[in-house]
């Protein structure tokens, strides 16, 4: 079928058609950052998704692995362009997930340690950034509730994850003028995604946009 011919790294003429649409989307909702979208370019989504998927750049959340899901392709992009990652960003990531930001973090030029309490989700997200030849992510299995203390201190923080509250412990492993976003609010519901900066001993807060995140579960899986 000539709609899903197959081109380089797996993907098929229909996703570069898809690739190019959410491409000139994201020019038009002004993420015109040249990295992020050499990037978006460079990773190719259909990589992180299950086999199935008709569109991988759709908005929808998708299903992963060990009963996780990753988050639909612009929600993705938004993010790293609020995380605002500069070429020599030390860069911790809580909630490695499929490895789709992650490799957008990691082309964009910063220097990654991402955290997963799944050790399936950590082998197979570095598998597909080694295969794209993006093998330098620090890839550990921890919860991430208190951040990580052994590569501290961090230029960019991002949680895939909500917090009633953010623990100190991230406040103290942030570089001076660096940030983090991350979801504030109720374990259930509606949160808001927020985005802060390390001015002095205080945390200035930019509120981004509402979001549902998960908390953060505690300790690591012992099966998957």
């Amino acid at each position: 079928m000539e709609g899903l011919r197959m081109g380089p790294a797996g993907s098929t003429e229909r996703d570069r058609e898809e690739l190019a649409a959410f491409l000139m989307r994201l020019r038009s909702s002004r993420i015109v950052e040249p990295r992020l979208l050499q990037a978006v370019e460079a990773v190719p989504r259909r990589h992180f998704v299950r086999a199935g998927i008709a569109n991988p750049y759709s908005d929808a959340a998708l299903p992963i692995d060990c009963g996780e899901t990753m988050p639909g392709a612009f929600f993705a992009v938004c993010l790293v362009n609020d995380l605002k990652v500069e070429p020599t960003s030390r860069i911790l990531e809580i909630g490695t997930g499929s490895g789709y930001v992650t490799a957008l973090l990691a082309r964009c030029g910063g220097r990654v340690t991402s955290l997963d309490r799944y050790q399936t989700l950590l082998a197979k997200a570095g598998e597909r950034l080694k295969q794209l030849g993006l093998p330098g992510v620090q890839f550990v299995q921890e919860d991430g509730r208190d951040g990580y203390r052994d590569a501290a201190p961090f230029d960019r923080i991002v949680i895939h994850a909500a917090f009633e509250t953010l623990p100190r412990s991230f406040l103290e492993q942030l570089a001076q003028h660096g940030s983090i976003i991350c979801a504030l609010g109720p374990g259930q519901g509606q949160q808001t995604l927020v985005r802060l900066q390390k001015v002095g001993s205080r945390l200035e807060r930019e509120d981004l946009r509402p979001v549902r995140y998960q908390p953060l579960a505690h300790g690591v899986a012992r099966k998957l």
